[in-house]
């Protein structure tokens, strides 16, 4: 007789699944600490004009953006075709500008609230007088700095 037993042939060990629950757990904590999550979703028609002297907005953080624009198809009936101003996910009055800038100037911390831009992202077709309103409003809240959010391009093709 022998002393040592053949092993049977195709037979594989069992996977160990003791370590499951950690690697899961390590995957969750990874996604859950780099996801960023979208701050408000756009219900205007934003076709920006197009520029060719244009400089990128460092720091988002700095930021705060109103939208204008008239309202996308879902909104129409309820808001019509008029151009309207978006500020995070509802639509608001020119004289509600103020109010916004003040409350989300708040929430930034105290270092920050010197540096904040106010960006305006408008539509190509929005009339002139909305966004005359609006900054009007602006000025008398002390938001002087403001950001002309616009496309890359030749500025002629605004002419359309």
């Amino acid at each position: 007789m022998s002393k040592f037993a053949k092993k049977k042939d195709g037979e594989l060990p069992a996977v160990s699944t003791a370590s499951l629950p950690d690697i899961v757990f390590m995957l969750l904590f990874f996604f859950m600490t780099v996801t960023v999550m979208k701050d408000s979703s756009v219900m205007v028609k934003n076709e920006l004009p197009v520029a060719n002297q244009i400089k990128k907005l460092e720091k988002k953080e700095r930021v705060i953006t109103i939208y204008v624009g008239s309202p996308n198809n879902e909104f129409q009936k309820t808001f019509g075709t008029e151009p309207k101003i978006q500020l995070n996910d509802k639509f608001a009055n020119p004289t509600d500008v103020g109010d916004y800038i003040l409350m989300e100037r708040a929430k930034k911390s105290q270092d920050l609230q010197n540096f904040l831009t106010t960006s305006l992202k408008v539509d190509k077709d929005a009339n002139m007088g909305l966004i005359s309103d609006i900054k009007l409003e602006l000025r008398k809240v002390n938001a002087l700095k403001v950001n002309y959010t616009t496309g890359s391009g030749d500025a002629f093709n605004n002419l359309d």
